[in-house]
């Protein structure tokens, strides 16, 4: 059995016990291996700002690795609502980037975990007139500023 369809298995079973009905796809994308959740319940299972949708996939990838060693990372998405917002957190960036570029100055970005900050990060990588920087390696902040010309 591959690891995604052993994830799509544990993550069917464990919503199930929650009492879920759900529809499971196996996507091998981009971004890497991901479950899409369909259900009439997404909401429930997205919670507040997709915090849910977090922790089922921590479970997910959790209980995986015990079983598999060296599985790759799973990522979960509900009703494509992680899609949908990474999409408009790097839509957001790039309008910061735009206004920086226009005003000279730098533009703060709302806290965020580590593969957003990540996410922001490889759009600037290779602007020759903007960056991002993380303030702090501590701070889950991100600042989008000018490059300095040496």
């Amino acid at each position: 059995m591959t690891p995604i369809a052993h994830a799509s298995q544990i993550l069917d079973t464990m919503l199930g016990y929650l009492g879920f009905t759900v529809q499971i796809d196996q996507i091998e994308g981009p971004e890497g291996p991901t479950l899409q959740i369909h259900t009439d319940d997404s909401q429930q299972l997205i919670g507040h700002r997709g915090s849910t949708m977090e922790d089922i996939q921590y479970l997910v990838n959790r209980i995986l690795q015990r079983h598999i060693d060296h599985a790759p990372r799973i990522r979960v998405d509900i009703e494509f609502y992680r899609s949908m917002h990474e999409d408009k957190l790097l839509d957001h960036a790039r309008e910061l980037g735009d206004r920086v570029r226009a005003t000279g100055k730098s533009e703060m970005l709302q806290p965020m975990n580590s593969y957003y900050r990540r996410m922001i990060h490889n759009i600037f990588v290779d602007d020759k007139e903007v960056q991002s920087l993380s303030l702090d390696p501590n701070e889950r902040f991100k600042r989008i500023q000018l490059k300095r010309r040496h």
